[in-house]
């Protein structure tokens, strides 16, 4: 079984939109306690569109491609908090980046892709010579959860907010 150090994080392609889109749909519909598309259908639009999130100032979507092209995972990157696009407070915070829609490909869970695609926003940040950087996530995504705190990642409930009917947390890593 390949490893996470075969994998390549750089900026998806253009034409890489559309299946990392569909990746993202599979992976957050799938989450036992997350909500589904009918229950909230223009999150999983926002999904499936991922793509147009590059069009905002300072905002990457990262993928984990393998040797062989194939995209394991992606998360989007927002070098300024005002684009994250999130509930709550997190867009007014200054001097911060974000990351947020972090998913691997069940076929390539087990592999620390998501250890990865965090581990490169952790260093987009620190390039940035910004202080810290601003995440969210939900009780049905406990695996993302644990690897958060692991890598120094503090509960922030100043951050959170609901969407809809499902709560959603934040935390910060302090750079």
């Amino acid at each position: 079984m390949k490893n996470r150090q075969d994998y390549e994080v750089r900026n998806a392609k253009p034409e890489e939109f559309a299946e990392i889109g569909q990746l993202l749909v599979r992976v957050y519909s799938q989450l036992e306690g997350f909500p589904k598309e009918s229950e909230q259908p223009n999150y999983y639009k926002m999904l499936a569109n991922i793509g147009e999130i590059t069009k905002k100032p300072a905002a990457e979507l990262l993928a984990a491609v393998s040797p062989e092209g194939r995209i394991g995972g992606a998360v989007v990157y927002f070098g300024d908090m005002h684009y994250y696009g999130s509930g709550g407070t997190a867009t007014q915070e200054k001097n911060a980046a974000g990351f947020r829609l972090l998913g691997v490909d069940h076929a390539s869970r087990g592999r620390g892709l998501g250890k990865l695609l965090t581990i490169a926003c952790i260093e987009k940040a620190r390039e940035q010579k910004l202080p810290q950087l601003v995440i969210h996530t939900t009780k049905a995504m406990q695996t993302a959860w644990k690897m958060y705190e692991n890598l120094g990642f503090k509960r922030s409930e100043d951050l959170d907010f609901m969407q809809e009917e499902l709560p959603v947390f934040g935390f910060r890593l302090f750079l």
